[in-house]
């Protein structure tokens, strides 16, 4: 992996953990990890996690 793999793998799971913890909203968790693009992070989100990033967020609630 490389350490720019790295780098958006740690900011995918920083931004994850915002929504998921703190309740933020999507673009706002995107932009405090780093992310200038919102549709490019939903992207990244979608490949890595499998879902969009507020569809995994609710199903993440409704399983805790």
């Amino acid at each position: 992996m490389s350490p720019l793999q790295f780098q958006k793998q740690l900011r995918l799971h920083a931004a994850r953990q915002k929504m998921f913890t703190e309740k933020m909203d999507v673009a706002s968790a995107a932009f405090e990890v780093g992310n200038e693009s919102p549709s490019q992070f939903n992207r990244e989100y979608k490949r890595f996690f499998g879902q969009p990033p507020g569809r995994d967020v609710q199903i993440l609630r409704s399983s805790a």
